[in-house]
């Protein structure tokens, strides 16, 4: 049982020996142990296959020392059941071939038995929870509406998001109605996670920072706060979003008992506009980690400073580890959290 781990603990604003760490992207691209399994799959067959996923969730688990797993998956699986055509091209990310573009499109998604087309998550799931054997949690994870709104509109990455934007301006009933639906398919998707054995949920916003603060509150928060009022309280959520200082007390109202901060606002900022009764995650830049070791612990030292010894910090980066970050500065980082926190 981890109920007692410091990364459960804390995202309940509990006393710690000390400050958690984990890592978004933990497992990926810089580990030489995910490389070597990439030969053998495409991304979405390692997504697909459990056995394979199981092992990548757990090699940060097993050379890093983090204080949680997080389960390898990929936030647009829950688009693939809709009928858009993902497939993920090499070195172009993720590409969606029949974007969602016009109001008609949109009424003709399908309802999405998560269960039953996202059944080898749950199965990676159950086969990472046997073998942590309760070392740490495991995350489960999801991406938010608007960011696979985007994702299913734009066709794959955007810079500008003229097509999102164009269908939210032109046609606002019809981005209300696929975002409700993407709330339906997320919610099925997290809880099942839970179901199947995860100890706490990130829900990833990635691009929701290209929106104004008037927009985010007239097309995303009530279905971020609908999206969140259906998850099972049982486990924490965190509520991650990028470029959203502008607006970090929308996201704050929007939900999640941890919100996540990125780099570009310090922590003690951060958290004092969020408000000190919720726990925050964050929130060092990813490039750090591309500086030498003694660069790399000031800054940690410097934000662990920020949070002040306050219950409820969960120390990661500000978004995902780069795939030219040395391993071992990797380590450098989770020890130094670890020795400079400690209670």
């Amino acid at each position: 049982m981890t109920s007692a781990a410091p990364f459960l603990l804390a995202c309940r604003r509990a006393p710690v020996p000390y400050t958690p760490v984990w890592l978004m992207r933990q497992a990926g691209r810089y580990m030489a142990e995910y490389r070597a399994i990439r030969e053998r799959f495409s991304f979405l067959e390692l997504c697909k296959t459990p056995d394979a996923a199981a092992e990548v969730t757990l090699q940060p688990v097993e050379h890093l020392g983090v204080d949680a797993a997080i389960l390898f998956a990929d936030i647009l699986l829950v688009l693939e059941p809709l009928g858009v055509g993902l497939t993920f091209e090499k070195g172009d990310g993720p590409v969606i071939a029949r974007p969602v573009r016009a109001p008609e499109q949109i009424v003709r998604l399908p309802k999405v038995d998560t269960a039953d087309a996202l059944a080898y998550v749950f199965e990676t799931i159950r086969r990472v929870k046997h073998e942590l054997a309760g070392r740490v949690p495991l995350i489960g994870f999801a991406g938010a509406p608007f960011t696979l709104a985007s994702y299913a509109i734009e066709g794959g990455g955007s810079r500008s998001y003229a097509h999102t934007k164009r269908l939210l301006y032109a046609h606002p009933d019809a981005f209300h109605a696929l975002m409700a639906h993407l709330v339906d398919v997320t919610a099925d998707y997290l809880n099942g996670q839970i179901a199947a054995g995860v100890e706490a949920v990130q829900v990833f916003d990635s691009w929701v920072g290209n929106l104004s603060p008037d927009d985010y509150r007239a097309a995303v928060l009530p279905h971020m706060q609908e999206l969140f009022r259906r998850l099972d309280p049982s486990v924490p959520a965190i509520h991650f979003s990028t470029g959203t200082a502008g607006f970090l007390e929308l996201v704050a109202q929007a939900g999640g008992d941890v919100v996540g901060l990125d780099w570009r606002i310090s922590l003690d900022e951060g958290w004092r506009r969020i408000g000190f009764e919720r726990a925050v995650q964050g929130n060092l830049d990813p490039g750090v980690l591309l500086a030498p070791p003694a660069v790399i612990r000031a800054r940690v030292r410097e934000i662990l400073e920020r949070a002040g010894g306050r219950p409820g910090h969960v120390f990661n980066l500000g978004h995902g580890i780069l795939p030219e970050t040395p391993p071992d500065s990797v380590r450098a980082l989770v020890d130094a959290v670890h020795e400079l926190s400690a209670r």
